[in-house]
């Protein structure tokens, strides 16, 4: 059973840090390429940053470029998404996507003061 596990979020004032963290099990995590997608209210879910499967490829959303690092640990089957320089803006339900198509729940991620 394919299962993506998204934890890390919650609640940051502006100009702080979240790390979210993207558990997979029943599947090949260490071939598949990754992503970190958010949805805000009244918005599409937009992509925000994707990584190869072996890690040594990386791409971002402009508005996030700079701030947020998407990484992955292919022994614990785990991605990552450190977010820095939060704004509320950023505020959101963050999933994360295998290239088979295989999403998360979501994580909600709030910047607010």
């Amino acid at each position: 059973q394919v299962q993506l596990v998204e934890s890390g979020g919650g609640l940051v004032q502006p100009g702080g840090s979240l790390r979210l963290s993207c558990a997979a099990s029943g599947f090949t995590f260490s071939t598949y390429a990754m992503s970190w997608y958010r949805q805000a209210p009244g918005k599409e879910r937009e992509l925000v940053a994707e990584i190869s499967s072996a890690g040594g490829i990386t791409n971002y959303a402009d508005p996030v470029k700079g701030r947020f690092t998407i990484s992955r640990d292919n022994a614990k089957n785990t991605m990552y998404l450190q977010m820095n320089s939060l704004k509320p803006e950023d505020t959101a339900v963050y999933y994360c996507k295998a290239q088979a198509g295989f999403w998360g729940q979501g994580t909600q991620v709030t910047v607010s003061s």
